[in-house]
């Protein structure tokens, strides 16, 4: 029970301080900077940060959420990234256990975090994050395969295909960087999990994007960020999809029997 507990605190730990990281990778990349030998700063007063700044949570706690120097409010994504990391770390062996498949768990949660910071912040995708992970991805599942072993290279095109046809009928309905990461989740997740976490993007993005539209913090007409929404597809249909589409065929059986 003890070594269980240290275990679970040390992933949240862990995930908070990668999270840190994620939250520099996902603004840096996209601009062309560097992940390593830039020192972090404020965006408004350009004042370079402490070490005791920049511990994830506590900082942001302590300083009530403002800078330091210029006490501007620092935006409470931040936080929630280190934070989401730090707590699906946690709960990833409860639900994959403790297991060769926790590395695919640490890996997918990783990616998903730097997208959704990266696409909050300017709408974009990277390609050089996609590319790093498609190329992890595919050694993590020659070393950890999927079952049947052609699973992962059908999702990929499952998952590349699939938003492609959306971007062709509806002419940009779907980003390309949206159509690049839902290739690499497929690696993933396999060609059955990967449709299902397009259609729970898909059903969580409508519902958000009517609620943000009735509360005006979504423009009709107006694009806004689906790689989130991928996101929490691809964490669902992971951790759950077999047990959902099990409840699915079910049902589908008792219905029309």
């Amino acid at each position: 029970m003890i070594v269980s507990t240290i275990f679970f605190v040390y992933l949240f730990v862990l995930g908070a301080i990668l999270g840190s990281f994620y939250n520099v990778v996902g603004i840096r990349i996209p601009k062309n900077q560097s992940i390593v030998f830039s020192r972090s700063v404020c965006p408004v007063c350009h004042k370079k940060l402490k070490a005791i700044e920049m511990i994830p949570l506590l900082s942001y706690i302590v300083q009530k959420g403002k800078c330091k120097s210029c006490r501007t409010a620092i935006s409470p994504l931040y936080p929630f990234i280190e934070f989401s990391t730090a707590f699906l770390f946690m709960i990833s062996p409860l639900l994959v256990g403790w297991s060769n498949e926790l590395i695919i768990s640490l890996s997918l949660i990783s990616f998903i975090m730097i997208v959704v910071i990266a696409d909050i912040k300017y709408m974009i995708i990277p390609d050089a994050v996609n590319l790093f992970f498609l190329l992890l991805f595919a050694i993590e599942r020659i070393l950890i395969p999927l079952n049947p072993w052609w699973d992962p290279i059908a999702g990929l095109v499952a998952g590349g295909l699939l938003p492609l046809m959306i971007i062709l009928i509806s002419k940009g309905g779907l980003g390309g960087g949206d159509m690049k990461l839902l290739a690499v989740l497929g690696l993933i997740l396999g060609w059955k999990l990967v449709l299902l976490c397009f259609f729970l993007a898909t059903l969580v993005g409508t519902v958000a994007g009517l609620i943000g539209m009735s509360t005006g913090h979504i423009k009709k007409n107006r694009p806004f960020p689906f790689g989130p929404f991928i996101g929490i597809g691809a964490l669902i249909a992971y951790f759950f999809g077999k047990e959902l589409i099990d409840l699915y065929i079910h049902f589908l059986h008792t219905a029309f029997n």
